[in-house]
């Protein structure tokens, strides 16, 4: 993953969506995020990569609730 103020995708070549979360296992982006990121602008692709460690925890709080 990227740092969170850079506009570089964060993807890292793990794809899968997880069930619960509904987001890639590798980058944390949702399907939409992921489809759009070619037509995004360096603000929204910015804007994406900081809500990354947010979703981060997220989804390490809930994989440890299974």
């Amino acid at each position: 993953m990227t740092e969170a103020g850079s506009a570089a995708s964060p993807c890292i070549g793990t794809c899968r969506i997880e069930p619960a979360s509904r987001l890639c296992a590798g980058c944390l982006r949702n399907l939409d995020e992921i489809a759009q990121w070619r037509s995004m602008t360096t603000a929204e692709r910015q804007a994406v990569n900081a809500a990354l460690p947010a979703r981060k925890l997220a989804a390490r709080r809930l994989s440890a609730q299974s």
